[in-house]
C-alpha cells in the first residue's frame, strides 16, 4: 500500500471504531480521511472493498511485528506469547474498546471473510516456521508441522472471538501454549 492508501485505512477504521462497519459510510470515511468521496472511490469502489484493505493492513503490520520480534525471542514459549499477543490479544482489546464491538465482528461479511481467510494463512505460516526447529519431537507427538500450525493458528483465531473477557483470552491462550510446549 502507498502512503495515501495507509492513510485512508487508518482513516477508515476510525470510523469503523465509532459507528461500526454496518453504519459506516464511505462518506464517513473519506471525511476522516480529509479526501473527497471521489478521491475515496478511486482508491477503493466500495466499502467491502475498504473493510478488505484494513484486514489486510492490520495483518501486514501484525506479520511485521511478530518478524521484528522474533529476532529477540528464543525460546518456542515466547515466539508463541507473540504470536498470540498480534493475533489475538491485541485485536481482542482493540474491538472490545469500540463502542460498536458487536457491530464490527457482525460487520464481517463474506467478502472480509475471504481476506481473514488470506490473513490466518499467513498467520499459519509463520507459525509452521517457528515450530520447524521441533519437526522430530512434533512428529514423534504423531502431529504434522502443518496440522500442529493449522491448530494452533485457528485455536487462537476462535479463542479471540468466544473469549468472555480478556482475562478468559490469556487462560485459554495460557492452555493452549502448554499444550503445544508439551508436544515438543
Amino acid at each position: 500500500m502507498n502512503e495515501r492508501e495507509v492513510h485512508i485505512i487508518d482513516s477508515a477504521y476510525e470510523v469503523f471504531s465509532r459507528y461500526g462497519v454496518q453504519r459506516a459510510s464511505m462518506s464517513d470515511i473519506a471525511q476522516a480521511a480529509g479526501i473527497s468521496r471521489q478521491t475515496l472511490y478511486n482508491a477503493y469502489a466500495n466499502k467491502d472493498e475498504v473493510l478488505r484493505a484494513t484486514i489486510r493492513l492490520f495483518t501486514e503490520r501484525a506479520l511485521k511485528e511478530i518478524e521484528k520480534g522474533l529476532k529477540t525471542r528464543t525460546t518456542l514459549g515466547g515466539q508463541l506469547d507473540l504470536v498470540f499477543q498480534k493475533i489475538a490479544k491485541e485485536p481482542y482489546a482493540i474491538i472490545h474498546a469500540s463502542p460498536n464491538a458487536e457491530d464490527i465482528i457482525q460487520g464481517m461479511n463474506a467478502a472480509s471473510r475471504d481476506e481473514i481467510e488470506n490473513s490466518n494463512d499467513k498467520f499459519c505460516a509463520i507459525i509452521e516456521r517457528i515450530l520447524t526447529p521441533h519437526k522430530s519431537a512434533i512428529r514423534a507427538s504423531k502431529l504434522t508441522l502443518g496440522a500442529l500450525a493449522d491448530y494452533i493458528q485457528r485455536s487462537t483465531s476462535a479463542m479471540k472471538q468466544q473469549a468472555r473477557n480478556q482475562e478468559h483470552l490469556d487462560e485459554l491462550l495460557d492452555a493452549l501454549k502448554k499444550l503445544v510446549l508439551q508436544s515438543v
